[in-house]
């Protein structure tokens, strides 16, 4: 057979074998036909994906009372939602009455702002407030109705 001819048969022998290797996988093994234990190169973790930025934080607001007005309500519970923004919103409860309102700081990254809102039968409430980090603070409130209550922002 020529050289030619025998270059020839053996490629065409080796493509079928090739193509029947593409599939498998290739298990080393041990001097008595059992697999051999091989380490193997860990793979690496992801990426770790970042959880997406809140759009909002939910603040807690207590207002704890700091005059004899306020005492006869007691402690008082609101919310402050953050929009991240310098702006939000504040509602509270006192008594029986419902009031809702705004936040807001200064600009964006300060620490001051102010909060008010109106009641649903006429009364008002003024708050300042300082914070901490973007999920605590602390501030006074003074009511329509003379009682004044400091206050704790915490998320």
């Amino acid at each position: 057979m020529s050289p030619a001819l025998s270059s020839r048969a053996s490629l065409l022998m080796a493509i079928p074998l090739s193509l029947s290797l593409a599939g498998c996988y290739v298990i080393p093994l041990d001097h008595q036909g059992r697999p051999s234990n091989v380490a193997y190169a860990p793979v690496p973790a992801p990426y770790p994906i970042a959880p997406p930025a809140p759009s909002q934080i939910n603040l807690v607001a207590r207002l704890y009372p700091a005059n004899d007005t306020a005492a006869s309500t007691g402690v008082l519970i609101g919310q402050v939602v953050n929009n991240l923004n310098g702006r939000g919103t504040f509602t509270v409860n006192a008594g029986g009455e419902s009031f809702s309102g705004e936040a807001t700081r200064s600009g964006q990254g300060a620490i001051q702002g102010n909060a008010n809102a109106a009641g649903s039968r006429g009364g008002y409430v003024r708050c300042a407030y300082t914070m901490n980090t973007t999920s605590q603070g602390s501030g006074e409130c003074t009511f329509s109705g003379g009682g004044r209550y400091t206050m704790h922002l915490s998320g």
